[in-house]
């Protein structure tokens, strides 16, 4: 019709190629679309917003898990302990209600979205390591997971489970002292300027060898499966391989977990350094650097299989658009 025409005519006859603008913006979606095609993933903020969307979903789901795995590694070994295991929650909620159990959320929740945007620095760390067809090699993807965890553990991490672990602990003293997620977080300030850092080097050790562990297994088990970079996961099996790399680094790290744990504590007061928590439990209470495993396991799958299958999806839609 009329808008054909002059669509047509817009153009001069003496070339079939269209205007410079519009050049350039087609030949900015048609490399976007080669490089997807190619195997290597386009770093788009969008990914790590809606993975952390959907890892705040998860935690309000599985909260209850990480409160008793927190209380578990806190509970320091007396005569007799204060829980033995899952009637930890039966006393919690004797004491506190079922709100009792979501003691601590609104940290995570409030860090889960910016939490997430581990996954844009681990492409921006490792889209230049990759070959080719855009396979990435097993140990640069350790290499790349351990960078992006120190990054989310110097800058969102720390603070965030330090405001956890305090809000927890203290609501099993003999007097409260926090009324909620926002006059913890002012009364930690005003107690001590740095509080909300307190056990940085535990997490960044922790969170590190977290991020490393999990992306290190989860490309390998990847690279194992796809023979083609370009050949799509179903979510099932991408939720499979989550689950695995998250029981990988419960297993391989909780130790520093729980150190990590100690040092964010109320009675952190109590270690000179990381190394002086980690000799006194294990002076003290023997080999207990596994306290806490079996919520943190149930917990940490299930967050690694959902975050990965979202993270999965989004990605093969944004790169479709």
């Amino acid at each position: 019709g009329d808008s054909d025409g002059r669509r047509r005519r817009a153009w001069p006859a003496s070339t079939l190629s269209p205007p410079p603008a519009l050049s350039r913006s087609y030949a900015a979606r048609r490399s976007l679309a080669a490089a997807a095609v190619g195997g290597r993933k386009i770093t788009h903020p969008g990914k790590a917003i809606l993975a952390g969307i959907a890892g705040g979903i998860e935690i309000c789901i599985t909260f209850p898990t990480e409160y008793v795995k927190t209380q578990l590694q806190l509970d320091e070994r007396a005569n007799p302990p204060r829980y033995r295991g899952i009637d930890c929650v039966k006393l919690t909620v004797q004491d506190h209600g079922l709100r009792g159990l979501y003691r601590g959320l609104s940290s995570l929740l409030y860090g889960s979205i910016p939490k997430s945007a581990v996954f844009g620095t681990f492409e921006i760390l490792s889209n230049p390591m990759r070959d080719a067809t855009g396979r990435l090699d097993n140990t640069r993807s350790l290499l790349c997971g351990l960078g992006a965890g120190i990054t989310e553990a110097i800058v969102i991490v720390c603070p965030m489970e330090t405001l956890k672990v305090k809000m927890i602990h203290d609501q099993c003293s003999m007097r409260p002292r926090y009324r909620g997620f926002f006059h913890g977080v002012s009364e930690i300030i005003r107690e001590q300027v740095r509080g909300t850092y307190q056990g940085l080097t535990a997490t960044v050790l922790k969170q590190g060898t977290n991020q490393a562990i999990r992306f290190y297994v989860m490309n390998a088990l990847r690279n194992w499966y796809k023979d083609d970079p370009r050949k799509e996961m179903h979510p099932i099996v991408t939720a499979m391989f989550g689950a695995t790399a998250g029981a990988a680094s419960v297993f391989g790290n909780t130790p520093l977990d729980v150190v990590k744990t100690r040092m964010q504590g109320l009675d952190a007061h109590r270690y000179k350094n990381t190394v002086d928590c980690a000799f006194q439990i294990l002076k003290q209470e023997g080999p207990q650097f596994y306290k806490g495993t079996v919520p943190r396991l149930g917990r940490v799958c299930l967050d690694v299989a959902i975050v990965f299958v979202i993270y999965e999806e989004v990605v093969k839609l944004l790169n479709n658009v």
